[in-house]
């Protein structure tokens, strides 16, 4: 069997021009980087804000397990799938991060006959954007410890001291240090942290904006630090925007390429549902949407996560509105969320099957409070048996929702033309109710309880005292209207991964809260969960490498 790198490689891709063809997108809108990636230009995208926008389709999966779930997979096949129908259709996803490449997750451009091309540049490096967002946000932290060995003019507090560096790769070494070491010209000595590129909130400010006009607006909002009287000191103060913006010139330029049947695939912004709002950027949807019928996108990790922040987060700000929600499951995870071993999971097991379908019942009612229709798709595994997916078919129908079996790991679009044909059909027939879970006006904290009692099933939330601080300084501020985006673990609905399946009335530990106040949310940190990955005892870099031809091995 051909692994997912040599599936890519042995691929023909079309001309990006071709592609773009494909969709009504003339030539000189492209910005070309090489013969198979393209950026829009801005012209280009001036001139698609004008234009109606089609149907939104939101992909989204429970929690993940070691077993996978396949979600950008069955969002690639989908789009396929959806072209091979007969509808013009662009699909939306997240730029992949280099830390999970490397680490233990691996990459991000689907699996199987289900791939976005080319594979290895969109893993790795791509068109250089996270490269601009490091150096935008490390920029940022440069200017303020330069301030500060300056004279101070703006009497920073070093010891309120909020703006990270980062790197887009994981590093648990960097997660806390000292800066400043050295000679008194070497700045000064103080405590500092480094966040994952793709955690950062200039990484959420370029997803979030809608244009240059807005980024700037953003970047100039960020705070980070607070003054000798308590008072944010931002971006905007230490008159870092113009070249934070300079930097960021290209990179808000969404980037074109294709699936392995050449449907068009806008890819853009930034993952890590878990500990960031986990969704591309605004710019790629509303491109996607003013350029098809149909437009597929996904959002990261489970959907307590990616797709909670989409649908609270990325739609409140942005002003859309999906039109149906996919669900992806597997019957291998749901038996893993069951109490069965990795190393068991091919046997049929009907009893861990019904147990561990808790946790996809869960995230249906979850959906389903933001009256969107929900249609359940398994990726299918060699292993299912028949037994165990007509349970799983009748389990999905008993909660109202569509169902359909998915092949396109194996068979690319035509394996995902009855999940198709169920997502057109709800989209004709159903009516999304869209709406947020909360309102503007309730109080940051209630917020937080809000997500954790009805989208996570907690019994209560516990808030350290630090948080409860935190909470205060952000109403004082003025930030008592913005979202919140919750950092906890993918594994569970709770905030132990230990916890699997659906957990009930336990207590929500809250550590941390922190104003993205050029974002426009409020971050919770629950749990353990960290802003910094490390690398497992085997990372998948020690299997990558590459030939004397320049051909890549070992990436998936």
């Amino acid at each position: 069997m051909k692994t997912d790198i040599e599936i890519a490689q042995a691929a023909t891709l079309s001309p990006i021009t071709e592609v773009a063809a494909s969709i009504g997108i003339p030539e000189d809108a492209l910005e070309c980087y090489g013969k198979t990636k393209a950026k829009l230009t801005e012209s280009y995208l001036s001139e698609l804000s004008d234009r109606p926008a089609g149907k939104l389709v939101l992909v989204t999966a429970i929690n993940p397990t070691p077993a996978g779930e396949g979600k950008t997979t069955t969002s690639v096949g989908l789009g396929d799938a959806l072209k091979r129908l007969g509808k013009k259709t662009v699909i939306a996803l997240r730029e992949p991060s280099l830390g999970p490449c490397f680490g233990v997750k691996g990459g991000a451009a689907g699996g199987g006959y289900a791939q976005v091309v080319p594979m290895e540049e969109l893993n790795l490096h791509f068109t250089g954007d996270f490269h601009a967002i490091t150096s935008a946000n490390n920029l940022l932290a440069a200017m303020l410890d330069n301030h500060i060995k300056q004279g101070n003019e703006l009497q920073i507090d070093t010891k309120r001291i909020v703006w990270k560096r980062c790197e887009d790769m994981n590093d648990r070494a960097l997660r806390n240090i000292v800066v400043g070491l050295g000679d008194a010209g070497d700045g000064v000595t103080r405590e500092d942290h480094f966040s994952i590129t793709v955690a950062t909130e200039v990484m959420a400010v370029f997803c979030l904006a809608k244009d240059m006009k807005d980024l700037k607006e953003r970047l100039g909002r960020i705070i980070v630090a607070y003054n000798k009287d308590k008072k944010p000191v931002t971006a905007a103060d230490l008159k870092a925007v113009g070249a934070m913006a300079a930097l960021l010139k290209d990179a808000i330029k969404p980037n074109l390429v294709q699936t392995l049947e050449h449907t068009p695939v806008i890819v853009h912004g930034g993952p890590f549902a878990n500990i960031a709002h986990g969704c591309n950027s605004v710019r790629a949807t509303k491109a996607a949407l003013a350029l098809s019928d149909i437009t597929v996108t996904e959002a990261g990790f489970g959907a307590d996560l990616g797709a909670e922040k989409f649908l609270d987060i990325k739609c409140r700000t942005a002003g859309l509105k999906p039109d149906a929600v996919v669900l992806v499951a597997t019957v291998r995870a749901l038996k893993y969320n069951g109490g069965v071993p990795k190393s068991e999971l091919s046997a049929e097991n009907l009893e861990a099957l019904k147990k561990g379908s808790g946790n996809l019942e869960k995230h249906i009612e979850n959906l389903q409070s933001y009256g969107v229709p929900v249609v359940v798709t398994l990726n299918a595994f060699s292993s299912d048996t028949k037994a165990e997916t007509d349970w799983v078919e009748r389990f999905v129908r008993d909660k109202g929702c569509t169902f359909a079996l998915s092949e396109v790991w194996e068979k690319g679009g035509e394996g995902g033309e009855a999940l198709a044909r169920e997502v057109l059909d709800t989209l004709e027939k159903k009516e999304s109710h869209y709406h947020p879970i909360y309102p503007d006006d309730m109080s940051p904290k209630e917020k937080i309880e809000t997500v954790a009692k009805k989208i996570y099933g907690a019994g209560d939330v516990s808030f350290s005292a630090k948080a409860l601080r935190e909470l205060e300084t952000a109403e004082k501020l003025g930030f008592s209207s913005f979202p919140v985006c919750m950092a906890k673990t993918q594994y569970s609905l709770s905030d132990d991964p230990a916890l699997l399946g659906r957990p009930e009335g336990y207590t929500l530990s809250v550590r941390d809260v922190y104003v993205s106040a050029g974002a426009g949310f409020i971050v919770a940190l629950c749990g353990t969960i960290l802003t910094m990955p490390g690398l497992p005892k085997h990372p998948a870099a020690e299997a990558i490498d590459v030939d004397d031809e320049g051909r890549i091995t070992g990436l998936f």
